[in-house]
């Protein structure tokens, strides 16, 4: 076992070597399957928003809305008329809140670097979003149980991220080679996390997967 550290997920320390180069060990949980980074490879928060400050994505990109859009548009279909929403993870240039404004849903913000308000977390949601959110979070277990506690019973929390396939895939996927890049996920992992939480979950797209809150 390799056990360097407690998987950042479910906490487990069961966890092996999955795949190793020059730059970068990745671990693999034995439970959820996570594939992680260990901390010793983590940046730190100045390193990290370096490379954020980089991305130049605006709601004025045709091209960032179609991306946007595998994740915005079966959640769309699912909403009730003017429902209250977050976008968890929003970026330097929040675009997919305001395709849901344009749509008559309203929506607050987070992000740790440009939209840090944590008084969002005080609120109840019929529905929150993270694009390209997860594959960088430090502590995703933390993360997403204080999301899940923010949704409303029969919400939506809607997840886009790549997902890990198998090893010889990972060894030449672009995907990890971010250094920002340190949690991937299979869709075993989220199967996991919809057994955790018993929630409904369904996969609209190859990097896009939906959880239902069930309702009381």
């Amino acid at each position: 076992m390799g056990n360097e550290q407690h998987c950042p997920l479910c906490l487990s320390p069961d966890t092996d070597i999955y795949y190793s180069e020059p730059a970068r060990d990745y671990y693999q949980c034995c439970i959820c399957r996570l594939v992680y980074v260990p901390g010793r490879f983590l940046l730190s928060p100045d390193q990290e928003k370096a490379v954020y400050d980089k991305h130049l994505n605006t709601p004025e990109d045709e091209g960032y809305r179609a991306f946007l859009s595998r994740l915005y548009t079966p959640m769309l279909d699912e909403l009730d008329p003017g429902s209250f929403g977050l976008d968890f993870g929003s970026g330097p240039g929040p675009t997919l809140s305001v395709m849901f404004n344009e749509s008559g849903h309203d929506m607050e913000i987070y992000d740790h670097f440009y939209a840090d308000n944590p008084s969002v977390f005080d609120s109840q949601y019929a529905f929150i979003t993270a694009t390209e959110v997860l594959e960088h979070l430090y502590t995703p277990g933390r993360e997403l149980e204080r999301l899940w506690a923010c949704l409303e019973p029969g919400g939506l929390l809607g997840i886009m991220t790549k997902r890990v396939r198998n090893r010889h895939v990972f060894s030449v996927w672009h995907y990890k080679n971010d250094p920002t890049h340190v949690c991937f996920y299979s869709r075993h992992t989220f199967d996991w996390l919809a057994g955790k939480w018993e929630a409904e979950v369904r996969y609209p797209a190859g990097d896009v997967v939906i959880f239902r809150k069930a309702s009381k």
